[in-house]
């Protein structure tokens, strides 16, 4: 062999590469690396995010089957029944049940027919609930009989379609507490976003206005549920938990329903809106608040409101509007604030004298009085009892503006009387030197105190507002806070003085009991209630608007248990003539019912009340 040969024999030799350098090395480094992701990705998967993917499987063998909890009854001040729930069946989807085979063909088009929902309205709320829900979402609820039935008939074309019974608020006296209670109603998307923190799922109810609203959170309770271990075909296997739902707080409240039904069944038979307030004037409990046109509460109870249920709430005449915490002019009831103005100023004593006439000029504005004659020297007893305008216009001019402005306020005027509604209540309004400056652009001006004298110009009260002032005289002097939910505190704890001599109570009370004895409310002197005191009030409301009118009164005049305002909006006529009768009822039904034959209609009254419904 050759040494070229020898070479090249060795070349070929030494060409062989595998094993030697770092190759080797680079192949261990490469294992090691690789074997060190993959068991980190597997810490990752089952330590990091272990409880993730645990869930998501448990979700596909563990199922959740909610609970709802029974909402909280509502009863009045004597135990009777309010507001309560009736169980009704409901149909329930899972969250995933618009993804599956045949949902298109089959099941969505059926079921859309029976509830008559539109798919697109119940995949809309599938997809709400998210896909990786374990939880059943609620898509139609209160099904009929006849709903159930076609349920149960095409229950092979329903797959994953599960009818459940459920509690559903209920409201046995529909229209008579509807202002009181209000409603509950499903979340809107909106109302579920801000309250899912609390707890808060998809198709839950909530408390939408009045009490239902106020004490959402007690009334409310807990959801509870069960867990069901299901197999591949998402059958029920067992039970694998369960956590009861806990009841939601029953409530008592002020009000008396024999009392409330007496209202709200004389303020709908007048046809007219209109508000009435019947408040315990020692420590402000809310006896009744009805309103006029009313709502069926019950309407709201339902998966899908009919046009004839929209166009009942949707009416000109606002339905749902509470008049009860919406301002009004007051009127001429405001004179008992001129009233304790003039006489707690000490430019006024009690047996002050002033002559009335037909008008009154001032600043070159003529103001009238209501029987363009006046009713002569008087003073401030029977001033109130005659409701004398001129009388109440020197008042005013007299103590000015700043001073009969503050009295405004120190009964409560201006702002919100704190009852459970806040969102609901106005606060009225108190016109003043910087209002007018601000909306005008003008100076408050004489003028302007004597309007406000007499409850006229741009004062604004609520009727609620004014059973407040109505209480100040009755019950010595205290401004009442008033409240629905029952209390068995001291009356104490529920108002405050506002530093009224009792000289000024006095004068105020002679001339409220002078209104109805000899004055503008004789229809409240009769022998079916306690013997009362009151004041009318009638409002202009604009050139060709009907009048406003009130009337407020308490009973009995030397030792009140309560006091009644009623408000006619834009209802025409006078306040003594329209809303006395109103009041008059109400005070029947308390009176006549809590002490039974004590007050009784006399042939006569009962002769002339018969001819007045005629």
């Amino acid at each position: 062999m050759t040494l070229l040969d020898k070479l090249r024999l060795n070349e070929q030799k030494d060409g062989r590469t595998v094993g030697k350098g770092i190759q080797p090395i680079f192949l261990i480094l490469l294992t090691l690396i690789g074997s060190l992701g993959i068991e980190g990705r597997l810490a990752y998967l089952q330590v990091v995010n272990g409880h993730k993917y645990h869930d998501r499987a448990e979700s596909n063998r563990i199922r959740i089957i909610p609970k709802q909890p029974e909402r909280g009854n509502i009863f009045d001040r004597n135990g009777k029944l309010l507001a309560t729930t009736r169980y009704p069946r409901s149909v329930y989807l899972w969250p995933m049940a618009h993804t599956k085979p045949g949902w298109d063909d089959k099941t969505a088009p059926r079921l859309s027919q029976i509830i008559d929902i539109p798919k697109e309205e119940i995949e809309k709320k599938l997809e709400q609930a998210g896909p990786n829900s374990s939880s059943l979402v609620r898509v139609a609820r209160d099904l009929s009989e006849a709903q159930i039935t076609a349920l149960k008939e095409y229950e092979g074309d329903l797959s994953n379609v599960e009818i459940h019974t459920e509690a559903v608020r209920f409201y046995p006296h529909g229209k008579t507490m509807a202002h009181i209670l209000g409603y509950t109603r499903e979340l809107t998307v909106e109302q579920l976003d801000a309250r899912k923190k609390d707890g808060y799922r998809l198709g839950d109810v909530i408390g939408q206005m009045g009490v239902e609203k106020a004490y959402e959170k007690s009334l409310r309770g807990e959801w509870g549920g069960q867990q069901v271990e299901v197999d591949g075909r998402g059958r029920p296997l067992r039970v694998v938990g369960e956590k009861p739902a806990k009841s939601g707080k029953d409530l008592y409240l002020t009000v008396d329903l024999n009392v409330q039904q007496a209202a709200a069944k004389t303020l709908a038979a007048t046809g007219k809106r209109g508000a009435i307030v019947a408040l315990d004037p020692n420590n402000g409990a809310v006896l009744a608040i009805a309103s006029n046109p009313s709502f069926d509460p019950n309407i709201f109870s339902k998966q899908k409101l009919s046009q004839k249920d929209w166009q009942s709430l949707q009416g000109t005449d606002h339905p749902i509007v509470n008049r009860a915490l919406s301002a009004f002019p007051p009127a001429s009831t405001f004179k008992i604030i001129t009233a304790t103005a003039g006489l707690e100023s000490g430019k006024f004593n009690p047996g002050s004298i002033l002559q009335t006439y037909g008008s009154l000029t001032v600043g070159g504005v003529t103001f009238g009085e209501h029987n363009h004659a006046g009713f002569g020297a008087i003073g401030f007893p029977r001033a109130l009892a005659v409701s004398s305008d001129t009388f109440f216009y020197q008042v005013g001019r007299a103590v000015g503006g700043p001073t009969l402005i503050e009295w405004t306020r120190q009964y409560g005027f201006g702002q919100k009387t704190g009852i459970e509604f806040s969102d609901e209540e106005s606060r009225g309004l108190v016109p003043d030197e910087n209002w007018k400056q601000k909306t005008w652009k003008i100076p408050w001006t004489v003028g302007d105190t004597i309007n406000m004298s007499i409850g006229q110009g741009a004062l604004q009260v609520t009727p609620l507002q004014a059973a407040i002032m109505f209480a100040v005289p009755a019950n010595g002097g205290y401004r009442i806070k008033p409240h629905l939910l029952k209390d068995n505190g001291e009356a104490k704890n529920w108002r405050e003085s506002i530093g009224i001599k009792p000289s000024t109570i006095k004068v105020i009370r002679d001339g409220l009991r002078l209104v109805i004895t000899e004055g503008t409310g004789k229809t409240l002197n009769v022998a079916s209630i306690a013997p009362a005191a009151g004041k009318s009030g009638t409002a202009e409301a604009g050139v060709g608007r009907p009048n406003h009118t009130w009337f407020g009164a308490y009973a009995p005049f030397d030792k009140p248990e309560i006091v009644v305002v009623a408000f006619g909006d834009n209802s025409g006529d006078h306040g003594g003539t329209f809303c006395g009768p109103l009041v008059l009822d109400v005070l029947e039904a308390y009176f006549q019912n809590k002490y039974p034959g004590k007050y009784t209609k006399t042939e006569l009254e009962k002769n002339e009340k018969a001819k007045a419904a005629d």
